[in-house]
């Protein structure tokens, strides 16, 4: 719209403004002015006009692309600002933007280097064992697990604004990677295009986080609730748990499908095989172990180290009680060869052209987004602790490279796991470089160790992801958004639910609609409030919550309860407003009209924005209340709000009747104001 015409309009809105301030005005011909209405007026009204004048004349807000761009624009400001400098203060600034470990690094002591000596090498006899467990649900070679204990810490400890957070992979985004992309290729039939689709996903998946970081859109990963990510934890660790059972019972034949229903079809078929008994023994045997560890560690803070090497125990001994007795000569099922080395160059498997490329997109999107969610929340919990900020977007773009160089090196889709940083924090550590330790470590594993665990029984591998389940499943937190909130439940149950009875996405799906749907139910509920002022103040809340608060003879105040009047909400709030002004419109006999409503002030201070519908809707109630001779006032309108507002011409139509509270338009409507 022209500027000057705009300037014009808010000219007129005001000058009709003080009109109603100085002599009688109707804003149609059908209309009492106020003076008729209400003989006299309270003092301090050059105050209101001056207020009203901030309303009306606000600038014209900007739009949500101007606000996406805006939010983009601040990273390049950065960058203009840095153009202004010299050339060496430039590099020096981006170096340090883009790795935070040369801002804390100059000032890093020995001190601090022993704790994180100490807290690394817990950590690596943590991951080691972890990292072949969750590789193996990933449906990879074990030592794929132990590629991606390498590269992706490396890189976030360069590039991470968190302390603790330990890297590398997890149980669910394994999980979630197996789940997708076995439907496209069998990674048992075809295990070399499995693996490359896998290094693609894991290349998107990098592309998605750093985008996110860089453009500033984290927010699109609080979309899964903290609900549903409680529901779809739980579901997910008792799929991870039920698929388990193929490497505790040794069962050969088992079914690719997660969904519970397969799974304990695929273990009833196997009743009549004959399974190997010495497997579940073993792997029992060892889960009661490491559960016992984990349990005396929790029990006394000084033996955390228990629960952290307990892993890496079991895999010495059992892989020594199978090598000493020959189990697997016996039936027992063991890892046999581990390819070891330095994380081999996978650009080569990269496949962009396949005839899967759009599920593969697919994939990696859905994956950025739940290891993101997981490795943000575990940042920010122990960040708190800690007492210091963690710079979301940061974390997002230290996330997309280091999953990117991932997919480059052999590696999968790595994240933060909250076991492993839980068990850093115990150890004690002070900065990031107790993650390179621990790389450190796994790197000489690779080099020297992985003969070793040739006898490694796959029973071993399913108790140490077994181990690590019941962190996953919070039934305190659940009953917790019970009784806080029904509909965070229902989010939390149909997550739990959507894991458990179909799959992995159908999980994701159900969390992401439920929380969308309550963010639109939220967003456009039509209820309404009737307002009271609590006495000796100026404060006006609804009279249902405070009982004390006291309606003024002749005035309707109402309140939007929803953020957005739109189409779903518009028709529901005209026709209250109008139902509550027939309802108390009562004449006596005598032809009393004290209970009479002369004015309705509508309070948009929860209302963010309105659509056309919500405005066609207010023009309706003005009209309908102007043929009653009743006036109408708006309070407290929000920015978009008051602009729209001023584009369809309501301001003058109520007769510039916008203040910013609703004490000034009562001040201002009444002869007595509040009295």
């Amino acid at each position: 719209m022209d500027p000057s015409v705009e300037e014009s309009k808010r000219e007129v809105s005001l000058t009709l403004f003080s009109q109603t301030l100085q002599t009688p005005m109707a804003s149609s011909t059908t209309e009492a002015s106020i003076d008729q209405v209400f003989p006299g007026h309270n003092p301090g009204k050059s105050q209101m006009a001056e207020r009203t004048h901030w309303v009306l004349n606000a600038p014209v807000p900007p739009g949500p692309w101007r606000e996406l761009v805006d939010s983009i624009g601040k990273t390049g400001k950065k960058f203009q600002v840095l153009r202004e400098q010299p050339m060496s203060k430039n590099v020096a600034s981006i170096l340090k933007a883009i790795f935070p470990i040369l801002v804390w690094g100059k000032d890093y002591k020995i001190t601090k280097f022993k704790k994180d000596l100490l807290a690394g090498l817990t950590l690596a006899s943590l991951c080691i064992p972890q990292s072949i467990g969750y590789a193996t649900l990933a449906k990879l070679d074990p030592q794929y697990g132990l590629y991606t204990s390498v590269v992706p810490p490396l890189i976030y400890a360069l590039m991470g604004s968190s302390r603790e957070i330990a890297i590398g992979p997890v149980a669910v985004v394994s999980l979630l990677l197996s789940s997708m992309i076995q439907k496209l290729e069998d990674p048992v039939a075809n295990p070399i295009a499995y693996r490359r689709i896998v290094f693609t996903v894991t290349f998107f998946a990098g592309i998605f986080q750093a985008a996110f970081g860089l453009l500033r859109l984290g927010f699109l990963v609080d979309f899964l609730s903290h609900a549903a990510i409680v529901g779809f934890m739980a579901g997910a660790a008792i799929v991870i748990g039920l698929q388990q059972l193929k490497g505790l019972l040794g069962i050969t034949h088992f079914t690719n499908k997660t969904d519970i229903i397969s799974v304990l079809k695929a273990v009833w078929r196997s009743i009549p095989h004959p399974w190997n008994y010495h497997n579940f023994i073993l792997g029992c045997s060892f889960l009661s172990f490491i559960l016992i560890m984990r349990f005396l560690g929790r029990r006394n803070k000084k033996l955390f180290w228990l629960s952290a090497i307990a892993p890496l125990i079991s895999i010495v001994l059992s892989t020594l009680i199978v090598f000493l007795t020959r189990a697997d000569q016996h039936g027992v099922k063991i890892l046999k060869h581990i390819k070891g080395g330095l994380n081999p160059s996978s650009v080569h498997q990269l496949q962009f052209d396949s005839p899967h490329a759009t599920e593969v997109v697919k994939s990696g999107i859905v994956v950025a987004v739940v290891a993101l969610t997981e490795a943000i929340a575990v940042g920010r919990s122990f960040a708190s602790i800690k007492g210091y900020h963690l710079n979301g977007n940061q974390e997002m773009v230290a996330m997309g490279f280091m999953n990117i160089a991932g997919s480059l090196t052999s590696s999968y889709v790595a994240t933060g796991s909250f076991s492993r940083t839980a068990v850093n924090f115990s150890a004690g550590c002070e900065t990031v470089v107790s993650n390179l330790v621990m790389v450190i470590t796994v790197i000489i594993s690779l080099e020297l160790l992985t003969r070793l665990l040739y006898y490694t029984p796959t029973a071993i591998l399913a108790s140490i992801i077994l181990s690590a389940l019941p962190g996953l499943i919070d039934l305190n937190e659940a009953y917790n958004i019970w009784r806080v909130d029904k509909l965070d439940f229902l989010a939390c149950i149909g997550a739990f639910l959507g894991v458990l009875f179909a799959s992995v996405e159908i999980g994701l799906i159900v969390a992401v609609s439920i929380s969308f749907a309550k963010i639109i139910l939220s967003s456009i509920q039509s209820g309404m409030e009737t307002l009271g002022r609590l006495p000796g103040t100026d404060m006006f809340c609804d009279v249902k919550q405070y009982p004390m608060a006291l309606k003024t003879p002749g005035v309707l105040i109402t309140r939007v309860k929803s953020s957005l009047l739109c189409f779903a909400n518009a028709n529901v709030v005209r026709e209250r407003i109008l139902k509550w002004v027939t309802d108390e419109q009562e004449v006596d006999a005598k032809g009393n009209v004290e209970g009479r409503i002369q004015l309705v002030v509508i309070d948009m201070s929860n209302l963010m924005n309105i659509d056309t519908s919500g405005m066609a809707s207010l023009e309706e109630l003005h009209a309908k209340l102007a043929s009653l001779g009743i006036e109408l006032a708006i309070a407290n309108p929000k920015w978009q709000v008051i602009e729209k507002i001023r584009l369809c011409n309501l301001v003058d139509k109520v007769g510039g009747r916008v203040f910013l509270t609703v004490g000034e338009a009562m001040d201002t409507c009444l002869p007595t104001g509040m009295a």
